[in-house]
């Protein structure tokens, strides 16, 4: 019981992780029927740049109280990372607009691999170390039986906040209203006077904010950052938003939650029921696996998709 209440905990924080990425990628689907693979590599961006505002700061004006430090390095991280989104919608999508769905989707991959490549140029290829700005005290619930961190807490605390007023934003008011009137019908919505291409760009820099939050989280959360660390969580986060219903922001944090507690479960238990041969390191097949169930029983997931059919 002990080990069931501890991976629900552990499910619950890296699910809302998931969930954070997977609004990235079901927003820009959902305005325009496109998946951005580049995302994962806008979260790790993200988070590089927040231990390098990080590092100066240290340099610079080593008296700053963390506090002050981890919310100036959030803030620079995610204005960063909005515009990084601004210029790859630009420069990768746009021109795209109206090709086959086949040439954004390699050009998608296009430019995570480019992304990757000049993070690696810049801050190389091993691990850094991600300074830990955020109490890392124990904390017990339900007597003792299960132990999370008030880091942890506090990265679903956020994670929770952040999709609420995400959901504000989009159904209540006018920036959100252009957004749902882009996805519904773009050509629509441009004769009803909205602005369609400004509407496709904050929401590419609203999904870049949000990766940029879920890539400090993560590096917090394990400590390091380096150049591959989008690809994976990228992934899963599409596995989330596709589990939900991709193109759904309420799927998109369901999806993310459930795949959470799936892995966590999955990685809990894996090692008892293969008798010792599979460990918790093999946590990843759960995720590729609800894939693959989802994609040949459900591919609509589970909430449905709210947009229209741009086949």
């Amino acid at each position: 019981m002990d080990t069931f209440l501890q991976q629900i905990a552990n499910g619950l924080i890296l699910g809302s992780i998931y969930a954070l990425i997977a609004l990235g990628y079901t927003m820009v689907y959902g305005i325009l029927g496109i998946i951005n693979f580049a995302h994962g590599e806008v979260l790790m961006i993200g988070a590089m740049i927040a231990l390098m505002v990080m590092k100066l700061i240290a340099l610079w004006a080593p008296e700053t109280p963390q506090e002050i430090v981890l919310v100036l390095s959030l803030t620079v991280a995610i204005t960063c990372c909005a515009g990084l989104s601004f210029f790859i919608e630009k420069v990768a999508y746009r021109p795209l607009r109206h090709a086959p769905r086949l040439a954004p989707l390699i050009s998608a991959i296009g430019m995570s691999i480019l992304l990757q490549t000049i993070a690696m140029l810049i801050w190389g290829r091993n691990p850094l170390n991600f300074p830990q700005l955020l109490p890392n005290q124990a904390i017990n619930f339900l007597g003792d039986h299960v132990t999370i961190s008030v880091k942890e807490v506090i990265i679903v605390l956020v994670s929770f906040v952040t999709m609420i007023g995400l959901l504000i934003i989009v159904h209540g008011t006018k920036f959100g209203r252009a957004i749902r009137a882009t996805a519904e019908n773009a050509e629509v919505a441009g004769l009803m006077g909205v602005n369609t291409q400004r509407a496709i760009s904050l929401t590419f820099m609203l999904g870049g904010g949000l990766a940029a939050l879920a890539g400090v989280m993560i590096a917090s959360n394990y400590g390091t950052a380096h150049f591959y660390m989008g690809f994976m969580p990228g992934l899963k986060a599409f596995t989330a938003a596709v589990l939900g219903g991709i193109g759904n922001l309420q799927g998109a944090m369901l999806g993310g939650i459930l795949l959470g507690l799936i892995e966590s479960l999955g990685a809990g238990y894996i090692g008892e029921l293969t008798g010792g041969v599979f460990g918790s390191n093999y946590q990843d097949i759960f995720s590729f696996l609800v894939l693959i169930l989802v994609l040949i029983f459900k591919p609509s997931g589970l909430l449905g998709e709210k947009v229209s059919d741009r086949a």
